[in-house]
């Protein structure tokens, strides 16, 4: 199946983000985007062998409209390549521990567990069902972010509440970013020459939504996200871990309700709440620290230590430690990023080679640890292409 191509499929909930790939290479063959679906100016832009090219669509385009124009593109660029197509899902619960062709009892699981993820499961489901009305005759496979995780021992997945919160309603740690976890770790062991199967790893996903990951043996063992994408790290609006009775202490001192509250931890917190509302981009505050803005600073010092310690933490969780990856927008581009969390972990043995941080930046893939230190590694996450070649290992089963 050398040659067989798969398109992804990543469905926001006003959004569809494709790429045509061919699994053993590196670039895409067409990949793009229609964005403001359900808006008066919808639009659909792509990229073939470089050339950029756009269309708009019609007024109030929904997901099934902008597909019905995308797939026909696809199978022209194809040329009777298209062996299937692969639905990134946000959540599977426990029912999807990997990739599943979809038909309707997975369907099915997909929508009773949208309550876990009401803000991307449904859109998922949008593109899935659109998909598969439109071009019935190709096998359709959900590629799941939470699959990843369900390897976790259940010390590490259960939160200390009531059993039956955790046995009637699903309350527990899941874990997100499974799909470039599993991509970076894989790819990192082969580059360092380790055997993945007898390896331990510490993966940090860095963009504006973040996670860590332990895995051991090729198998995430815990993660720092869990019942949510707010569980854990410092992220670009997300505050991560907070003090559960926070949400007590704000609706009786302010009155808050739940949806506020929700809404500030999730879209007004993270680097945008610790710069006092200045960026919750990366650049933005390295570009502001560097001139001296005293609250960028402290949002940087913030989230390396924050990461840092998630690291220290999840290392309880390996066998054996091998090395650190860095991964997402900022943990491949940001130089400083990775510099001053590496310094949080010195009683690890963790050290940086200066230069070799310098150079591996923009998509770059490299080692930039000084020698005696664990492995470091910058590994640009590729979650199209591993998306794709589990929806091609799935339908060979």
């Amino acid at each position: 199946m050398a040659s067989s191509l798969v398109l992804v499929v990543n469905c926001g909930s006003s959004s569809i983000k494709f790429a045509l790939v061919n699994p053993q290479k590196s670039e895409f063959i067409m990949e793009g985007v229609a964005e403001r679906l359900g808006e008066k100016e919808a639009d659909l832009k792509w990229i073939i062998s470089g050339e950029k090219q756009s269309l708009a669509l019609d007024e109030y385009a929904n997901h099934k409209a902008a597909l019905a124009r995308i797939l026909p593109k696809v199978q022209t660029v194809a040329d009777g390549r298209l062996v299937a197509i692969g639905h990134r899902v946000v959540h599977g619960g426990e029912h999807f521990t990997e990739a599943c062709i979809l038909d309707e009892a997975p369907i099915a699981a997909i929508r009773d567990t949208a309550a876990l993820a009401p803000l991307h499961n449904p859109a998922n489901l949008l593109g899935i069902e659109a998909a598969m009305k439109l071009f019935p005759e190709v096998p359709h496979v959900a590629v799941f972010d939470t699959a990843f995780h369900q390897t976790l021992p259940d010390y590490a997945f259960r939160y200390a509440i009531p059993e039956k919160i955790y046995t009637e309603q699903g309350v527990r740690r899941y874990g997100f970013h499974g799909t470039s976890h599993r991509y970076v770790v894989e790819e990192a062991a082969r580059l360092a020459g380790i055997d993945l199967a007898n390896s331990g790893w510490l993966t940090a996903h860095l963009g504006n939504g973040c996670s860590t990951a332990a895995v051991m043996n090729g198998r995430s063992v815990d993660t720092s996200m869990g019942f949510t994408p707010l569980e854990g790290l410092v992220m670009g609006t997300r505050s991560g871990d907070v003090d559960p009775n926070l949400h007590g202490f704000l609706h009786r001192k302010l009155g808050w309700d739940l949806e506020k509250i929700d809404h500030m931890l999730n879209k007004e917190s993270g680097l945008l709440g610790l710069s006092a509302g200045l960026s919750n981009d990366m650049r933005a505050l390295e570009k502001a620290r560097s001139e001296g803005n005293a609250s960028a600073r402290l949002a940087i010092d913030v989230f390396c230590y924050r990461l840092a310690k998630s690291l220290a933490g999840l290392a309880c969780a390996l066998e054996r430690f091998d090395g650190i990856i860095f991964t997402g927008g900022i943990g491949e581009n940001s130089v400083l990023i990775r510099e001053k969390t590496a310094s949080h972990l010195k009683l690890f043995g963790v050290a940086i080679d200066d230069e070799l941080n310098r150079q591996n930046v923009g998509g770059k893939a490299g080692k930039i640890h000084q020698p005696g230190s664990p492995e470091i590694w910058v590994v640009p996450t590729n979650e199209e292409r591993q998306i794709a070649v589990e929806t091609l290992a799935c339908i060979a089963e």
